[in-house]
């Protein structure tokens, strides 16, 4: 019996990229699900009127504890919208979650010790909620997620070259 590829759109899985079809979904519905994810495990923080976005945004901000621009943000988290970030970033000032800085003419970002806090309260949660669920199914191998995290980098990077391949057509 041959198995039908599990793909979100049918009419793009060609017999030459029926696996990619796949991986498409599995990133749509994997993707979905970690932004659910990171938004109630921050409400179970304390913070419950924040996107997906936003938390992500204050967890690189927070990231080894030094001043980052907007640009900087952006960049890692290969944002190309800038306007969204920077007003996710408001929002989190706002809150009283990040701090401003300066950096020659450029507006920095730092976690304030309310976003310390969360982020703290945060990875409890997530040590207790995921974690250790995930180690509790013994069939998680470190190494493994390791890999993927290298290969979804490198597939990154060739979604963008066919993304500029496509604006250029």
């Amino acid at each position: 019996m041959n198995a039908q590829p599990i793909v979100s759109s049918s009419h793009l899985a060609s017999e030459h990229s029926g696996e990619t079809s796949e991986f498409e979904y599995g990133l749509i519905v994997a993707g979905n699900a970690f932004h659910r994810w990171v938004v109630r495990c921050m409400t179970a923080a304390g913070l419950p009127d924040l996107s997906a976005l936003e938390v992500l945004l204050l967890h690189n901000v927070n990231h080894r504890a030094r001043d980052k621009s907007l640009a900087d943000i952006s960049f890692v988290l290969n944002i190309e919208d800038t306007h969204i970030v920077n007003y996710a970033l408001k929002k989190l000032h706002r809150l009283g979650l990040v701090e401003r800085g300066k950096r020659g003419k450029e507006v920095t970002y730092r976690t304030s010790d309310v976003g310390k806090d969360a982020v703290n309260r945060y990875r409890a949660i997530r040590e207790d909620c995921l974690i250790r669920s995930l180690e509790a199914l013994g069939t998680v191998d470190h190494k493994q997620i390791g890999e993927a995290a290298n290969l979804l980098r490198a597939l990154s990077g060739i979604y963008d070259q066919a993304a500029r391949a496509a604006t250029s057509l």
